[in-house]
C-alpha cells in the first residue's frame, strides 16, 4: 500500500559511491519488493527539493553497520501532514523506524498524528529554539503544536522541549509549561552538560528536531536562522542518544531550506545527524525494562516521608530508571519507569530529587 503514497528516489549513479559508503548499502524502495522487515530503518522525504540534497550527502558517508537494513522510501507524493501521517503510521505498525526529512516544522504534526492513530499515550520531545505553542491559542506559523495540545482528543502524555531560548518565549508560555509539569531545558543549561539530556531523550516516543535549534553559522539553510543555538557536535550527540533509546520509534528533521544552504553545509549536517541516529540505533542494548531481567535494584528511603523510591540500573548499558511509587493504569505502565541518571540517584540518596523527576511523580499523582 505504501507505493500509492510514494515517489521512489532514483540516485545518480554516474559516480558510483565507494564500497564502504552508505549509498552502496541502502535499499531503494520499489513497489514490488518484499515487505519492509521489523527492526529496520526507513528514510522518508516530504519534499524532493529539500530531501534529495540530504540524501546525496548521506549516501557519501561510511556505512559500518553490518547487518542493518536501511531502506530509502523516496519522497511522499504530497507534503501535506494529513497525507504523511498514514505513511508514518504504517511504518510504525510494521515496527519499522522512520527517519522523516521535512522542510516545514508543521510537518512534525504528521509524525505525532501517526502515533495518535495507533492510540498511544505519547511522550513527545521537540528540539527547537522556541516553544511552538501559546496558551492564548494564537494561530501563528511558529505555533505548530497548537492544534495538538489544544485538541480534546489529544493522546499526549508528556511534552519535553530542548534548546529553548528565553528571549524568544513569552513568560506566560513558561508558566503554562510549569503548570502542566512539562519539561523544558533552556539552551544554556543544555549546553552546560549535554550528557544530562540523555534520560530525557530516552523517555520519549518520538523526536521532532527543528533545525532552527542550531546556530545559523552551523546550519545556514534553515527556515528561521538565529545566531544562538546548538553546535553541530551537540546536535549529533542528541541524535545518537535518540537512536540508542529503545522506546523512541521515529526521528524527524524539519525546517531545512535548500535555497539558503551555503556550500551544502546544512545538507551535510543533516546527513551527519542521520548517521549518528543510525549509529545509536545500531548500538541499542535492548534494555528498555519491559521486565526486570538484567536490572539491579536500588531502594532509597526518604527521611521524613512515607515512601521509598526504587531505582533500577541496567547491567547491559549502565543506564538508570526511577520507578514511580504509585499504582498506574495499564495504559501508563510503559511510562512508569522514568529514565534518569546516576547523578539523579546520588541526589535521591541525599533526600533531593531533580525537578524533572518531581514532575514525573506529579504526572502520576
Amino acid at each position: 500500500m505504501l507505493h500509492n503514497w510514494l515517489q521512489p528516489y532514483a540516485p545518480d549513479n554516474t559516480t558510483p559511491p565507494a564500497p564502504y559508503a552508505f549509498g552502496q548499502h541502502i535499499q531503494q524502495y520499489r513497489p514490488k519488493q518484499a515487505q519492509l522487515r521489523a527492526g529496520s530503518i526507513a528514510l522518508l522525504g516530504c519534499h524532493a527539493a529539500e530531501a534529495d540534497p540530504i540524501r546525496k550527502a548521506l549516501y557519501a558517508l561510511s556505512f559500518p553497520f553490518q547487518g542493518l537494513e536501511f531502506t530509502d522510501l523516496g519522497n511522499a507524493r504530497n507534503p501535506d501532514p494529513a497525507f504523511l501521517a498514514p505513511i508514518i503510521r504504517e511504518l510504525l505498525e510494521s515496527e519499522v523506524t522512520p527517519i522523516i526529512l521535512g522542510h516545514m516544522p508543521t510537518q512534525a504534526t504528521a509524525q505525532y498524528a501517526a502515533y495518535q492513530e495507533l492510540q498511544y499515550l505519547i511522550n513527545l520531545l521537540v528540539v527547537d529554539e522556541q516553544v511552538p505553542y501559546h496558551p492564548a491559542r494564537l494561530q501563528e506559523a511558529q505555533h505548530y503544536l497548537q492544534s495538538l495540545l489544544d485538541s480534546p482528543k489529544s493522546s499526549l502524555f508528556h511534552l519535553s522541549l530542548l534548546g529553548t531560548q528565553a528571549h524568544f518565549v513569552a513568560p506566560e508560555v513558561f508558566r503554562y509549561l510549569d503548570q502542566k509539569r512539562f519539561d523544558y531545558v533552556r539552551l544554556g543549561r543544555a549546553k552546560a552538560n549535554i550528557t544530562e539530556l540523555e534520560p530525557l531523550i530516552r523517555d520519549s516516543d518520538l523526536l521532532c528536531f527543528n533545525l532552527s535549534a542550531l546556530k545559523q553559522c552551523e546550519a545556514p539553510g534553515q527556515q528561521a536562522p538565529s545566531p544562538n543555538g546548538f553546535s553541530s557536535e551537540e546536535a549529533c550527540q542528541i541524535a545518537r542518544y535518540a537512536g540508542m533509546s529503545d522506546k523512541l520509534k521515529s526521528f524527524g528533521l524539519y525546517g531545512f531550506l535548500n535555497e539558503q544552504d551555503r556550500g551544502r553545509q546544512t545538507a551535510q549536517l543533516c546527513a551527519q545527524l542521520i548517521w549518528y541516529f543510525v549509529d545509536g540505533f545500531y548500538h541499542r542494548k535492548g534494555d528498555f525494562p519491559t521486565s526486570m531481567d538484567g536490572m539491579s535494584e536500588y531502594i532509597v528511603d526518604f527521611k521524613g516521608h512515607e515512601y521509598q523510591l526504587t531505582f533500577w540500573r541496567s547491567e547491559k548499558s549502565n543506564r538508570w530508571w526511577m520507578q514511580v511509587p504509585v499504582k498506574t493504569h495499564h495504559r501508563l505502565q510503559r511510562h512508569r519507569l522514568v529514565p534518569c541518571s546516576y547523578n539523579d540517584y546520588l541526589k535521591a540518596c541525599q533526600d533531593e530529587l531533580p525537578e524533572r523527576l518531581l514532575n514525573a511523580l506529579d504526572r502520576f499523582a
